[in-house]
């Protein structure tokens, strides 16, 4: 009796110790798989974060001033015959001004000839579209509203009836649209990206009293718009709620880009079969010490020039400056 209770015990004993066993390799296991798991998180994230840092790197190099001055808000067309114009504006701060708009020439992006004359008035951030019968439409922000004009030599320019795109934005209250770029798509449709501000401070700790969104609209003609939502939006730890003047550039290998401004610098998103990505590169900035730079490059505009990709944007007070890209 006493031996068949010591055996009984030492089954319960064997019994106890062999699940014991069980369940020190089961917590081991998961151990192991969690740290494993772990480890290829860490990893994924320090390869996401290196592919972010190696897209952030300075690949535009800063290079020069292009035109001194009160002036931002450039633009560029390829006017033939080796030529480049840039249109741009009078700053709106310059005591006594009309919003005059005037325009430079270039035949290698570097030096610019100023043209004579103003190329129109009360008109900013122009935007132009080369239409198939050879003349140009531009687009330009007048009275907080998107108008255009119709031009044949892209110096005489005159405007076209009626509002492009107006202040009305669906589920929210703008005070001005504007600063826009418009292409045409392989389809032939008109793509208009634009700003929308709304006249509310997006934070206490932001430097602008107002609110800025990027919103869209398509067109077939390239007059009558039908507005299609918000393309990118502001309101989020990256961008503090602004972001401005988008710029529409095909890249080299066919990828159609949106290039913008924030506080910290210039930043491009792509768009694809009818939207936009929505996590954005940043490209370039000329003051990393402050998330919220005094003068930081601003209005982008970009122009492949004999072979070499240039991006002209606006310095507050100083003129307009470029960089160019560095293919390294």
């Amino acid at each position: 009796m006493i031996k068949d209770k010591i055996k009984i015990a030492d089954d319960k004993g064997l019994s106890s110790l062999f699940l014991i066993s069980i369940i020190v390799i089961a917590v081991v296991g998961i151990l192991i798989i969690s740290l494993t798991k772990s480890q290829q998180i860490m990893s994924g994230e320090k390869e996401t974060q290196l592919q972010v840092e190696q897209a952030q790197q300075a690949t535009w190099q800063f290079n020069s001033i292009a035109i001194a001055g009160t002036y931002a808000d450039a633009e560029i067309v390829d006017i033939g015959s080796g030529n480049y114009r840039m249109y741009y504006s009078v700053e709106p701060e310059v005591p006594g001004n009309k919003l005059e708009l005037f325009s430079s020439t270039s035949i290698d992006g570097i030096k610019w000839n100023k043209e004579e004359g103003i190329r129109k008035e009360f008109a900013t951030f122009p935007d132009l579209v080369k239409l198939p019968d050879g003349r140009f439409r531009m687009y330009f922000q007048n009275a907080g509203v998107v108008k255009s004009a119709i031009s044949q030599d892209g110096l005489i320019w005159n405007d076209e009836a009626g509002i492009r795109i107006d202040k009305s934005e669906s589920g929210f209250s703008i005070d001005n649209v504007g600063a826009q770029t418009t292409m045409q798509l392989d389809d032939g449709t008109y793509i208009m990206v634009y700003n929308g501000a709304i006249n509310q401070r997006y934070s206490q700790e932001v430097p602008n009293s107002i609110t800025a969104l990027l919103f869209y609209a398509i067109s077939e003609d390239g007059i009558n718009f039908k507005k299609k939502g918000i393309a990118l939006d502001s309101r989020n730890s990256e961008f503090n709620g602004w972001i401005n003047s988008p710029e529409w550039v095909k890249w080299d290998n066919n990828e159609i880009r949106l290039y913008f401004w924030s506080y910290k610098g210039i930043y491009h998103i792509t768009y694809r079969d009818g939207s936009f990505s929505q996590n954005a590169v940043f490209d370039y900035t000329t003051d990393t010490r402050t998330p919220f730079p005094a003068n930081p490059p601003g209005d982008p505009t970009l122009a492949k020039i004999n072979g070499e990709w240039f991006m002209y944007y606006g310095q507050h007070t100083k003129g307009i400056y470029y960089a160019t890209f560095d293919e390294r």
